[in-house]
């Protein structure tokens, strides 16, 4: 028998309109909602609508979630990816500067300008990537879920993950190197 998901009973409050419940399942799971829609999408205001757009269809759909079907986190996770590329698809995707990677206010000037530059090369490799790789790296590195986990949120084998973050490893390493980012310093 395969182990209770960890979010069950939280759930069935949810799905009793428990503000408690709803309250501590925010906590839980927005920060980590907010971190995949952000690396998605490049724009921490529509990762913010769509972590929202989930929490309405956790609340509207929390009585029908069957334990045991899926993990709960896997499901809000492909919802909020779902999202995600419907996002996408409504817009052509171009990297923006708001994304919530700070620099160490206490760095120099010229450092954090640096860094700067660095971290909106990195984004804009990440944002030239396909989809789907930029999903397989977002979701191990990013979202630090086991290559296990990941291959089941794709509905992929761990092969294919594998593969997926192979290449997009190779493909921001050949962008980097020709923004002059990924040559070894040392």
């Amino acid at each position: 028998m395969s182990e209770r998901d960890p979010d069950a009973e939280l759930l069935k409050q949810v799905g009793r309109h428990d503000p408690a419940a709803v309250r501590t399942l925010v906590a839980r799971k927005l920060p980590r909602l907010l971190a995949l829609a952000t690396r998605m999408l490049g724009d921490r205001m529509e990762a913010e609508d769509i972590a929202q757009e989930v929490f309405v269809r956790i609340w509207k759909q929390a009585t029908r979630w069957r334990e045991g079907e899926a993990k709960f986190d896997t499901w809000i996770h492909r919802v909020a990816l779902n999202l995600c590329y419907d996002r996408l698809r409504g817009r052509r995707e171009d990297p923006r500067d708001d994304m919530p990677d700070e620099v160490d206010p206490a760095a120099p000037p010229d450092a954090r300008l640096e860094a700067r530059a660095r971290n909106e090369r990195v984004r804009e490799a990440l944002a030239a990537l396909p989809a789907r790789q930029r999903e397989a790296l977002v979701l191990s590195y990013y979202q630090e879920m086991s290559n296990t986990d990941a291959a089941a949120l794709m509905g992929v084998t761990v092969d294919a993950l594998e593969s997926l973050l192979a290449r997009a490893r190779r493909n921001l390493r050949a962008q980097l190197a020709g923004s002059g980012l990924s040559k070894d310093k040392s």
